[in-house]
């Protein structure tokens, strides 16, 4: 049946090619609106996505040659306005768009306006680390410019409740969105400087589309924030939303919650901390206290060493280490002559004529009474010696100058008095006398 004249055999090339050419011309040019998904840029330099809507979707490309001319880059979930041809891809049959040009749609328009103002402001220098205030290591009241009624603020007063109880929060109503909120906003931070009642501003809301928060990205409230003498903590929307407003601030956090976080002392860190440095200052003062009085115990062994009554001792000793070397060198003296005599003794024996021992008789009287007066002599001058020595030391006993009439005078703290100075009025003295101690008081 399939070998009639009237039909034409189609080989799938050859069907797909017609069929490219019909879409081609039949729709040579379209605009389209719809959200990019499956972006891909492989080397060769062209883009391949779909575009899609709710109900359905296409498949695009747009070659390396018109993408290289875009300014805009399109990422997954933003919608886009494009200007395109229908066409096929004949190896697979794909229906498919060629993009001849791009442009954001919508929010991709407010992305546009948010970086040309982001560039621009960064220009200014409004977004240098050099101007950015630190925030206060010690808060004690916390101002938030945000909605009165909104999430933001339940989320932060829950986080400070729960963190530190006893900081004062200080709330600032504003719009948080709305053509007219960014007024609301540059408003209640002036409002917060010229009161000068808080540590810390935290600017925010909750989380929202990016028309939600246009407000924050507003260039009046960007150098509003510039010029505020207190610093700003911007706390807008979640985590993964960004705006001139975090950019501009001190300190972005990611949520109000963070940032009730970032400004707040935890109150168990806080009496952690206490504790530590209370153990500390006790450690410290224990230690300085030990290391006092090992100075103390230095100082009073070196003055009892220094104490008169010392030196008294060590003379007392010297004393009598000298008598017993006196009696010692008069006993070996004696002991000297003693064998002497003998000596002589035996001598005679040997020469026992009378006349000898006569002699020897009389050179023995003799010699004993020099002997009595070398011994007699050496006893007066050891007792000579030794009254010489006594009364040396007795010339410098403080006792023996307290006997002559003189006295030590000290004050409370065993200092000795050398000048009236050295006394006030009502202080007591004590008196030491050779027979005891008068104690008195300075009128």
């Amino acid at each position: 049946m399939f070998s009639t004249p009237t039909h034409t055999v189609y080989t799938v090339s050859r069907l797909n090619k017609e069929i490219r050419g019909v879409l081609e011309q039949g729709f040579s040019s379209l605009v389209l609106t719809a959200e990019v998904s499956n972006f891909i840029t492989p080397a060769s330099g062209h883009w391949y996505f779909s575009l899609k809507d709710d109900k359905a979707q296409i498949k695009a490309a747009m070659w390396r040659g018109n993408n290289r001319h875009q300014r805009y880059r399109p990422t997954n979930g933003e919608q886009v306005t494009v200007r395109a041809r229908v066409s096929l891809y004949e190896p697979r049959g794909d229906y498919q768009l060629i993009v001849e040009h791009m442009e954001p749609a919508g929010e991709g328009q407010l992305k546009q306006e948010f970086d040309a103002l982001k560039m621009r402001l960064a220009a200014q220098g409004l977004f240098s680390s050099a101007y950015k205030k630190p925030i206060p290591k010690i808060i004690n009241r916390i101002g938030v410019v945000t909605s009165a009624t909104g999430a933001a603020i339940k989320d932060i007063l829950t986080v400070l409740k729960r963190r530190a109880p006893q900081l004062e929060v200080v709330i600032y109503p504003a719009m948080v969105q709305g053509k007219e909120a960014h007024l609301h906003l540059i408003n209640q931070i002036q409002l917060a400087n010229a009161r000068n009642e808080v540590d810390v501003l935290i600017l925010g809301r909750g989380g929202g589309s990016l028309e939600d928060l246009w407000c924050f990205n507003h260039e009046q409230l960007a150098h509003a924030i510039y010029q505020s003498t207190l610093p700003i903590v911007s706390a807008v929307g979640h985590e993964i939303d960004t705006t001139i407003s975090d950019y501009v601030a001190d300190v972005r956090a990611a949520t109000p919650s963070a940032a009730a976080e970032l400004v707040s002392p935890n109150s168990q860190e806080l009496h952690n901390q206490i504790s530590r440095l209370i153990a500390n200052l006790y450690n410290a003062f224990k230690h300085q206290l030990n290391t006092q009085n090992s100075i103390a115990t230095q100082w009073g062994h070196r003055l009892n060493l220094c104490h008169p009554r010392n030196q008294l001792n060590q003379q007392s000793q010297r004393l009598d280490e000298l008598q017993l070397a006196l009696h010692q060198a008069m006993q070996n003296r004696l002991h000297q002559h003693e064998r002497m005599i003998n000596q002589s003794i035996a001598s005679l024996m040997r020469k026992s004529p009378d006349k000898a021992l006569a002699n020897s008789s009389h050179q023995l009287q003799l010699l004993q009474t020099r002997l009595s007066q070398a011994i007699n002599q050496q006893l007066q001058a050891g007792k000579n010696a030794l009254a010489i020595h006594a009364s040396r030391l007795d010339s410098v006993s403080p006792l023996n100058v307290l006997s002559r009439g003189y006295s030590i005078t000290k004050n409370a703290q065993g200092e000795v008095i050398k000048s009236i100075s050295q006394v006030n009025v009502g202080d007591i003295i004590t008196t030491e006398l050779v027979d005891g101690q008068l104690i008195s008081q300075r009128q």
